[in-house]
């Protein structure tokens, strides 16, 4: 069977009629090698090719932006693997794209990771894509850089790099103190002589300490380790220096001297973490706590929320409970108010709870949690300020009564997008509930960010939306995807001029 007569059954299975989204949308993807899923996943430590990675970066940093699909599409046909293409972008994000503010421009280097995990979590043919627009969105970044500043990562100096005795130390201190040279010069000490868990175990704090950004710092320390646990950990030194100088992001003068208000919450969750008992992680889920927590989330203080989070912990309830309320009240703030902030609650969420899971220490995983439960209310008071919240609650959301069937119900549904956010969230409610593995709905929200999708958050939410899915517990879930559908996109919106151009190079 030829390959696109596969992809042609992959998007009938997904519900999308040619009236849709265009039969043969993808074919031009047939031009290059497809990814294996083998290729795509984490192989550390390393890559092999070092030097090529190095080239490569040179390639993305010098090619102008409207030659440069064409160019990498040329060096894939001649056997650049895509590992080696995401190691290059990254290194080239970190390296011409100042972190700060932490987003805006720098979403560049934010979204490597967003495109990498909808590449792994694509078909083989398809996973280029994301991957080609990520390349794109850098020649933007990168080109507004050189407009504004001309700003590059900066040599280390070498001479002040602390030995590694002292590394660790240095860098806990420099971050206390919000000293930026000490901070750059321990954090390359640390990558030369630490290993990844031992140093992100520290960034994993620094992340999530303060509310700045709206969440982005939580979320850069995430994606870099994501992205380096597939690229490999011989590219660390650049892509952690850029982290550091992002965590040092802030406003006014040095925040280790003053109680600012993004600082209150983590200084206080680190005393509450003392208070917290071991919880029982073999609990069930338990409803009725969610439920409770949720309550909190939408009218609690970040300090009500907290000593509420610290309460049911030392009551021993299932961890998982408190995970599923922070993730459905992040798509509840979403969906009662569509827009820049409420996906941000997602994405944040994200960050944390992956940090979360992957972190050794227990009180930084208490921290970690005590954190996401800070910032779901801080969250929810910036978006007041930029408008009414919509009091929809997403428990009380009630199924589309009569759901279409099979692949009809999936079209039914993107084409709901494009014209009631909310009726779509029913009808998602109804086809996921009667679907509990809803693989051709999650396959065709993925599509239609490829074909559909404009900016970074298109692939940084979806990306978030559809792995968070699987972490949250049955009849839980459902409703959470159903609120993403206020930030997915639906098959009437326009597409992307990018895929056109994408196309082009391929089939030069």
């Amino acid at each position: 069977m030829s390959t696109f007569r596969t992809r042609r059954q992959f998007l009938q299975s997904a519900g999308a009629a040619s009236a849709a989204i265009g039969m043969s949308e993808l074919g031009f993807l047939d031009a290059l090698p497809r990814v294996s899923a083998a290729e795509a996943q984490p192989q550390l430590p390393s890559l092999q090719s070092g030097g090529d990675v190095l080239a490569l970066v040179k390639t993305i940093e010098d090619t102008p932006r409207e030659k440069l699909l064409e160019e990498i599409a040329a060096r894939i046909r001649r056997g650049v693997s895509y590992r080696e293409i995401v190691a290059a972008l990254l290194l080239a994000g970190v390296r011409n794209v100042r972190p700060r503010p932490v987003g805006f421009k720098f979403h560049a280097v934010l979204v490597v990771n967003s495109a990498h995990l909808a590449s792994i979590s694509s078909p083989d043919e398809h996973r280029w894509l994301p991957i080609f627009w990520a390349l794109d969105s850098f020649k933007d970044a990168q080109a507004q850089e050189v407009k504004a500043s001309h700003w590059t990562l900066p040599a280390v100096d070498e001479a002040a790099v602390p030995p590694a005795h002292k590394a660790a130390n240095a860098f806990k201190q420099a971050m206390d103190n919000w000293d930026e040279a000490a901070a750059d010069v321990a954090i390359t000490g640390l990558v030369r002589t630490a290993g990844m868990h031992e140093i992100y175990e520290l960034l994993f704090r620094y992340g999530c300490r303060d509310f700045r950004d709206i969440g982005h710092k939580a979320i850069y320390v995430a994606n870099s380790l994501r992205t380096l646990a597939c690229v490999g950990w011989e590219y660390a030194e650049p892509v952690l220096r850029s982290v550091t100088l992002a965590l040092l992001e802030h406003e006014g003068d040095n925040p280790a001297k003053r109680d600012g208000a993004p600082d209150q919450a983590g200084r206080r969750n680190l005393e509450r973490i003392g208070k917290i008992q071991l919880a029982d992680r073999t609990s069930a889920a338990d409803d009725a706590v969610t439920r409770d927590m949720l309550d909190a989330l939408r009218d609690g203080s970040h300090d009500a929320v907290c000593d509420k989070t610290v309460e049911l912990l030392n009551r021993g309830v299932a961890v998982q409970s408190l995970w599923d309320a922070l993730h459905v009240g992040a798509g509840e703030l979403l969906m009662r108010q569509p827009g820049i902030v409420g996906l941000h609650a997602v994405t944040s969420t994200n960050a944390l709870h992956y940090a979360f899971r992957t972190a050794a220490d227990e009180s930084t995983r208490r921290l970690l949690l005590l954190q996401n439960a800070a910032f779901l209310p801080q969250f929810r008071a910036a978006m007041q300020e930029r408008g009414k919240l919509d009091a929809v609650r997403l428990d009380d959301l009630q199924p589309f009564e009569q759901p279409a069937a099979g692949e009809a119900a999936i079209k039914d549904i993107f084409a709901e997008i494009s014209k009631d956010r909310l009726s779509a969230a029913k009808k998602v409610l109804a086809y996921a509930t009667a679907n509990p593995q809803p693989k051709q709905l999650i396959d065709m929200a993925r599509v239609l960010v490829f074909l559909k999708g404009n900016n970074a958050h298109d692939y940084k939410f979806s990306s978030a939306l559809l792995e968070d899915y699987s972490q949250i517990s049955s009849g839980w879930r459902q409703r959470y995807l159903a609120s993403g559908v206020f930030n997915l996109r639906g098959s009437g919106d326009s597409d992307n001029p990018l895929t056109q151009r994408t196309r082009a190079a391929l089939q030069s």
